[in-house]
């Protein structure tokens, strides 16, 4: 018997690295929620406290989608190994076009299509819940065309 189910812990959003994910969804044919935040950057903390933990959110995500949490002021290299490796903040350019939001930013990456969308700012469950819902339709669309 594991430790978790003595003490009762709720489950958590299986989060992975953005490198990680990417793989895993292209893959797995799997939408991404990639979660661009910052250490310093309150609604992302709101955001972690309050939606993530979201038993209806934590469940949805972990069944439908690959978490990808992805600071763009920590080192690291994104794509590596490739000769076009980016850092954290060529990362986030690339995925907003040049038009970075500010954090919480969130992007949704379709496989089926490798379209991105971004969504800036706080949303509460309910609303994060409604986005999800129009992700998960666009790719339903795309799979009943194909």
């Amino acid at each position: 018997m594991g430790l978790s189910s003595i003490k009762g812990e709720s489950p958590k959003i299986k989060w992975v690295d953005f490198n990680t994910g990417l793989a895993q969804a292209q893959q797995s044919g799997k939408l991404a929620v990639i979660d661009c935040y910052t250490d310093w950057c309150g609604w992302c903390k709101v955001m972690d406290k309050k939606t993530f933990s979201d038993p209806k959110i934590i469940e949805r995500i972990n069944e439908k989608y690959i978490a990808i949490k992805f600071n763009p002021e920590k080192p690291g290299k994104y794509f590596a190994g490739s000769k076009d490796s980016l850092s954290g903040r060529q990362l986030l350019m690339a995925l907003s076009n040049n038009k970075p939001s500010g954090y919480p930013t969130f992007f949704f990456f379709v496989p089926q299509d490798a379209k991105l969308f971004q969504l800036p700012g706080y949303q509460d469950a309910n609303q994060f819940g409604a986005t999800m819902n129009n992700i998960e339709k666009y790719q339903a669309q795309l799979i009943t065309k194909n």
